[in-house]
C-alpha cells in the first residue's frame, strides 16, 4: 500500500472517531452560519465522492455526478460510520500498481458534460484535500452547536500541520 492510499485511508478512520464520540443529535443539526448545513451533510458529500471513485477507476472513468446521495448517511451516525470502513476496505484492497493509471473524470458538468483527463493518482490526491475540507467546514459547524471535541488532525491539511511542526 502506498503512503497516498493509507493517507486516505486514515483521513476515513479520522470521519469513523468523530463518528463514535459525537452526539448523534448534532450530526444532524442545521447551522445557520454555515449555510443550514449538517455534518450529517458533509460526510455524506465525502463518502458519495469516494464511492465514485471507487466505483469508476478500474474502468478508467470516474464520474463524480453520479453520485448516490444515500440520506441515511446524513442523519444516522452509525449507519454513515459503516459507509466509511466499507471505503477504507476499498482503499485498501486497491491494485497500488494503478496509481498512475490515466482517468478520464467528471464533475459538476452543468451544461458541459466534457471529461477531463487525470490519473489515479491526482484522484486520491483530491479526494484527500477535498474530505479534509468538509472536515473542516464539520468543524465550524460543530462548533456552531457548542462541539469542540474534535479528533486530533481533523480538518487540518497535512501542509498545515507540518507547518506547525516545524514552528513548534
Amino acid at each position: 500500500m502506498t503512503a497516498l492510499i493509507a493517507d486516505n485511508i486514515s483521513c476515513l478512520e479520522q470521519g469513523r472517531e468523530l463518528l463514535r464520540t459525537l452526539p448523534a443529535e448534532l450530526y444532524h443539526q442545521k447551522c445557520p452560519q454555515c449555510f443550514n448545513s449538517t455534518m450529517g451533510g458533509h460526510m455524506r458529500h465525502n463518502t458519495d465522492h469516494y464511492e465514485c471513485f471507487l466505483k469508476g477507476y478500474a474502468t478508467g472513468r470516474v464520474d463524480y455526478d453520479d453520485r448516490t446521495r444515500d440520506t441515511m448517511i446524513e442523519t444516522d451516525p452509525a449507519y454513515a460510520e459503516g459507509v466509511l470502513a466499507r471505503l477504507a476496505d476499498g482503499l485498501e484492497q486497491m491494485d497500488a500498481s494503478l496509481l498512475d493509471a490515466p482517468l478520464q473524470v467528471k464533475m459538476d458538468g452543468g451544461e458541459s458534460q466534457e471529461w477531463s483527463p487525470s490519473s489515479v493518482r491526482r484522484e486520491l490526491q483530491f479526494l484527500l484535500s477535498h474530505t479534509i475540507h468538509h472536515y473542516a467546514l464539520m468543524v465550524a459547524i460543530g462548533q456552531c452547536s457548542g462541539f469542540n471535541t474534535f479528533p486530533d488532525r481533523f480538518g487540518v491539511a497535512p501542509s498545515t500541520l507540518k507547518h506547525r511542526a516545524v514552528r513548534a
